[in-house]
């Protein structure tokens, strides 16, 4: 077996290509995670905290100076917090929706299983009339 057909049918498996869905779906879904995030969800909970805006919290560690062109140190923890909070919040939607689709499984294999299988063909059912037939003589 050649390695470019290994390489196609590892590739073309079920589980790689799903795979390779989920990143892309996960790349699109990020950017509305942070306008949630940023733009609706932290708003509320800066006011609450007395007006504040988290991306905005930081340490110091050395003044910059805009006239000598000195950018200033500092560590943005508030950054920090969003991007946990965008984390809890992108980790909760996963969450409901793999919840969901194990969901939707069982009820697909509850239903499956309580239906009653499918009559079998007219070709079928006169075959075994004759081969009854045959051993009854």
């Amino acid at each position: 077996m050649s390695v470019v057909k290994e390489f196609k049918e590892f590739a073309m498996k079920g589980n790689v290509v799903d795979l390779a869905v989920g990143v892309i779906m996960g790349a699109a879904f990020g950017p509305i995670v942070s306008t949630l995030v940023d733009k609706i969800i932290m708003p509320p909970i800066g006011l609450a905290v007395g007006g504040a805006d988290f991306s905005a919290y930081k340490l110091v560690l050395k003044a910059g100076d805009v006239a000598a062109k000195v950018p200033e140190v500092s560590i943005s923890y508030g950054l920090f917090i969003n991007a946990i909070i965008n984390f809890l919040i992108t980790a909760a939607a996963i969450f409901l929706l793999v919840k969901a689709i194990n969901e939707m499984k069982k009820r697909m294999e509850k239903e499956k299983a309580a239906e009653p299988p499918p009559a079998p063909p007219a070709s079928e059912v006169y075959l075994r009339e004759i081969r009854d037939a045959l051993t009854k003589r």
